[in-house]
């Protein structure tokens, strides 16, 4: 395995949709959801099994997966509770993400759910979970600050990751939830966890809020991180947060990675990616905030 490359999650289907007030039917999210997979993405948070009385967007979540997992991809779906990974397992998905914030204000606005409760139920879903098969990812929302309680130190959060670590959980997404993350930040907080927890699976699960996703995915990248979240046309952001805007843009990270000659892990059909990105801005109805679909690739030369 080359260690310099990257895994790409696209997260469209749960972070993107979930942010719009709009039903989008079904079929058009499928409709998206499989350009993105026809252009070589390979693994997909498709959904998230929430309430329909609080994210309305996401209850066909059960027929999106359906829908999808029988492809050769890797599909995730994202988790506040116990009774949603029962659903999610219920619907066949091939892992399970489930979100706890590091501030306990966001995690009881997210999740209506004290942080304590919250890890209580991670502890309670590895349970549930009786395929080796089905792998169990742990988000930690608001990692890097959160809008009602501020900065705090990288030690909040190696305080909640050993307690996950100590119950066995292996694999965690670090999620920057309204972009208050950079570049020294995120090398402060990745060098520091990963001398302390060597052997846990880092992502980066990064918001552009504040114009810093792009440098702050380098700056993980170049700290050692190789697995990451993005959002076709950077659509997408948190409905419990204030000010929450959307992800580092899919095809954006796509574009720089094969600029600089960085191998990503399958190969990615950039041009397919853009026109699917065209294609959800026109279901969506507003201008979408990615740069490559609508400057081009720097490789394109423009005649005269």
């Amino acid at each position: 395995m080359d260690d310099s490359e990257v895994y790409l999650t696209d997260v469209t289907g749960r972070d993107g949709f979930q942010m719009e007030k709009d039903w989008i039917e079904t079929e058009d999210k499928l409709l998206i959801l499989q350009g993105i997979i026809n252009a070589g993405i390979k693994r997909i948070e498709a959904t998230s099994f929430v309430s329909s009385k609080s994210i309305p967007q996401l209850k066909d979540a059960k027929e999106v997966v359906g829908n999808l997992k029988n492809e050769e991809i890797t599909v995730a779906a994202l988790v506040p509770n116990v009774k949603g990974a029962e659903n999610a397992l219920e619907s066949g998905v091939d892992e399970i993400n489930f979100v706890l914030s590091i501030s306990e204000t966001h995690n009881r606005k997210n999740v209506n759910h004290t942080v304590r409760e919250s890890l209580e139920e991670v502890y309670s879903i590895q349970k549930l979970i009786n395929s080796p098969q089905t792998v169990l990812n742990v988000s930690l929302g608001t990692t890097f600050g959160c809008p009602f309680e501020g900065k705090y130190n990288v030690s909040k959060v190696c305080s909640i990751m050993e307690q996950l670590i100590n119950n066995g959980i292996d694999k965690v997404t670090l999620a920057d939830t309204t972009g208050m993350a950079n570049p020294k930040k995120i090398r402060h907080y990745i060098t520091t966890l990963k001398e302390v927890f060597p052997h846990v699976q880092l992502s980066l699960h990064l918001h552009n809020t504040r114009g810093m996703g792009l440098v702050n995915l380098l700056a993980g990248y170049k700290a050692g991180v190789r697995h990451f979240d993005a959002s076709l046309g950077g659509i997408g952001g948190c409905p419990f947060a204030p000010g929450a805007t959307g992800n580092v843009c899919l095809e954006d990270i796509v574009h720089m990675f094969m600029e600089m000659e960085i191998p990503i892990e399958h190969s990615i059909n950039l041009q397919k990616l853009i026109n699917t990105s065209k294609k959800l801005e026109r279901i969506l109805g507003y201008q979408l905030a990615g740069q490559v679909m609508k400057a081009g690739t720097a490789g394109e030369v423009i005649k005269n």
